[in-house]
């Protein structure tokens, strides 16, 4: 994590990690169809320990749960401290919904997968 990121008593925003957790759970629900998805909710989050400058973020993500139109995504956070060690700093799940072109949410395992080239 960079100085940039930091708040006046020099830990990390959590603003910074939520975006990262945002990021991570799209790549996470990407794996169940390359579909358009969008963050419906996130429904908890829970700041267990604080990240420092320097350190480094590691992000853990799997499915706990597939719905007609949305996946239930759980994420980890966990820290390098500078010292070598490893904490989990943060905990969250949420909810990714695929979407067609309007906006609307589509059944995603229905559809039909673009091949690849």
């Amino acid at each position: 994590m960079m100085p940039r990121d930091t708040n006046h008593q020099g830990t990390i925003f959590g603003g910074i990690i939520l975006a990262h957790i945002d990021q991570a759970g799209y790549i996470e629900a990407r794996r169940h169809g390359l579909h358009r998805w969008v963050t419906a909710c996130i429904d908890r989050v829970d700041f267990k320990a604080s990240v420092h400058t320097g350190e480094v973020i590691e992000l853990k993500t799997r499915t706990i749960r597939l719905g007609r139109t949305s996946v239930a995504i759980q994420v980890l956070v966990d820290a390098e401290r500078l010292d070598g060690s490893w904490a989990r700093v943060t905990e969250a799940q949420m909810t990714m919904v695929a979407v067609d072109d309007a906006g609307k949410a589509m059944p995603f395992r229905d559809s039909p997968t673009p091949e690849a080239h």
